[in-house]
């Protein structure tokens, strides 16, 4: 790093070790800006962030199993607005780059670019702007759905969890048990099962199975 350089703190979010060693590697090849944490689910990544020691996040759109990454972005947005998120995907449907960028992230771009690609995404999130991917066209009617004019995400009650209950939630769907919860979430099992009885009150279910089916319909997860 040059004298003088203010660094930025980077985690990077992708399932596949490889993804992110070469996002790293690629990063760390501008002078003011250095990984400090790697993940491999979007979970992760919000844990991570609530550390307060990260400026910007590049993570994949889709990490099975796991959160969908768009419900990801949307609480990490809302809990740590300082952070900026560039999305790094191979999903090119507009409805999921629209839907991204409405719910908070700074950059969308596609892992078939050229890596100028992410390092102007990287140099525009610091300045507080959006950028899109080169290879992205952006019609009038994408626009409307990325200024709030409509979404493609029904959440239902989702958006009356707490930010503990969202995390917690894709973890009870993938079979997690209280104890693994627990460990991960730095917490008790039985805050955990408290939790877990807050969720499904508030979305009026009654099993697992009506848990996984709720998921699976408001697309909370990738299986």
């Amino acid at each position: 790093m040059k004298a003088g350089l203010l660094m930025y703190r980077v985690l990077v979010a992708d399932n596949y070790p490889i993804i992110r060693m070469a996002v790293k590697n690629l990063v760390e090849q501008l002078d003011n800006f250095k990984v400090i944490a790697e993940e491999a689910t979007g979970i992760d990544a919000s844990l991570r962030a609530e550390q307060g020691d990260i400026d910007i996040i590049i993570m994949d759109l889709a990490m099975p199993p796991g959160e969908n990454g768009l419900i990801t972005i949307k609480r990490i947005h809302e809990y740590f607005p300082n952070t900026k998120i560039i999305i790094f995907s191979s999903r090119s449907e507009p409805q999921y780059i629209n839907q991204a960028i409405y719910n908070g992230a700074n950059g969308y771009i596609f892992k078939s670019s050229l890596p100028k690609e992410l390092f102007h995404a990287l140099k525009h999130a610091i300045n507080g702007e959006k950028y899109l991917d080169n290879n992205i066209m952006v019609t009038k009617k994408d626009l409307l759905v990325i200024k709030g004019g409509s979404s493609h995400f029904d959440l239902g009650n989702y958006v009356a969890l707490s930010k503990r209950e969202q995390e917690i939630l894709p973890l009870i769907v993938l079979g997690y048990t209280n104890k693994e919860i627990a460990t991960k979430m730095f917490i008790s099992p039985k805050t955990v099962e408290a939790h877990k009885t807050k969720i499904m009150q508030k979305l009026n279910l009654a099993s697992h199975a009506d848990l996984l089916h709720y998921a699976v319909k408001h697309r909370l997860v990738d299986l």
